[in-house]
């Protein structure tokens, strides 16, 4: 059993390997491929703070590797305290109109 449970966890990290070499990812892979949680990957979404496609004709979210990659490196505020103010802010321009 124990030799069973070797083999399940190394083709679990093998496809967690295969992940990565994907050159489009959705919000599984993402949260995987970064370590971010899917929550939090959807509201860096819905506020327009991580990098997406844009094909208007899908309405699940992709990202680009290589420009996540480029977006990740480039030190981007995931900070809950930042995800907080663009929700805060976006409440007020809500009510304004």
């Amino acid at each position: 059993m124990e030799e069973r449970e070797k083999m399940v966890e190394l083709l679990s990290d093998i496809k967690g390997l295969l992940a990565y070499n994907k050159k489009t990812m959705n919000i599984d892979d993402l949260a995987l491929y970064t370590g971010l949680s899917k929550s939090k990957i959807y509201k860096l979404t819905q506020f327009k703070l991580i990098p997406t496609g844009n094909n208007p004709h899908i309405r699940q979210k992709f990202f680009d590797k290589d420009v996540i990659d480029a977006w990740l490196l480039g030190n981007p505020d995931v900070s809950d305290e930042t995800l907080e103010h663009r929700f805060n802010q976006q409440l007020l321009k809500n009510r304004k109109r």
